[in-house]
């Protein structure tokens, strides 16, 4: 066998490798189509965000044109009868779409330390993109230093997921984890006090907190019908309900998100 028959053998790569590598391509290929007059001037307006074509009808670069500006782009126009950006049928883009690159924000430790009383939402398997983006919101609104998801069965960065979201996506970090539980089990070795939400628990959000509201606080939701696994479960510090006023059945978990956030937020009257 001549040398470079050798040379062959020796550094080919294990098919696990291969896979590896090609995945990683992959994903720095993605990009998304961000549509809807908010999500879009957002993402112009943020310098974080890696920007590539831009796509809009004369009424929307109207009610653009500074956001465009700033950004430097050169935007295509379109008819807004043949509005070609490939967004699903459904989308109400309002003549305006763009393609990004998705954020990276990081690992868990570059935002899980630093804020002076930190609080962080944790995902299990929540994939409807529309809660996700309702969830970004509030986190927004109450100062949450992240959301947390894995990379499977979660949210990924969408259209969808960024227009229910309304601009939050580019300023509200969104990590997507390998492992919910190794992600959960970090986080209590940083101090954090990780509360996994269910209804069947017999401890409220604000006792879990009695005494403890300047700790690091970590909140772990469920999709709606499961909810949390068992491992997730097994892993939290406590499970915590969220006290309903009267048997109305579950929150939608966008809007626990909100109140549970709020929840460990506020201050007991005369705290």
């Amino acid at each position: 066998m001549g040398r470079a028959g050798q040379h062959g053998m020796a550094t080919k790569k294990p098919k696990w490798v291969v896979a590896k590598e090609q995945a990683k391509k992959a994903e720095a290929a993605t990009t998304v189509w961000l549509f809807g007059l908010h999500a879009v001037r957002d993402a112009l307006m943020n310098p974080k965000r890696e920007k590539l074509r831009l796509i809009v009808t004369l009424n929307a670069l109207g009610k653009l044109e500074e956001a465009v500006a700033h950004s430097g782009m050169e935007p295509e126009m379109a008819d807004p009868r043949r509005f070609p950006a490939p967004l699903d049928p459904g989308s109400v883009h309002q003549g305006a779409a763009l393609e990004v690159r998705p954020l990276d924000w990081g690992s868990l430790d570059d935002v899980a330390i630093g804020a002076q009383v930190p609080r962080l939402i944790l995902l299990d398997r929540v994939t409807d993109p529309h809660n996700v983006g309702a969830i970004l919101r509030s986190a927004e609104v109450f100062g949450a230093s992240a959301v947390i998801g894995t990379r499977h069965h979660s949210a990924p960065e969408t259209g969808a997921l960024a227009k229910t979201a309304s601009g939050a996506l580019e300023r509200q970090p969104y990590l997507r984890v390998r492992n919910l539980a190794d992600a959960i089990v970090a986080l209590q070795g940083m101090g954090y006090l990780v509360l996994g939400l269910d209804g069947t628990a017999e401890v409220s959000v604000e006792d879990a907190l009695d005494g403890r509201r300047d700790a690091p606080v970590a909140l772990v939701l469920g999709a709606e019908g499961p909810g949390l696994r068992d491992k997730t479960k097994a892993t939290c510090d406590m499970l915590v309900r969220i006290d309903a006023a009267g048997g109305f059945g579950s929150l939608n978990v966008s809007n626990a998100a909100a109140v549970a956030l709020y929840a460990t937020t506020r201050r007991p009257q005369g705290g």
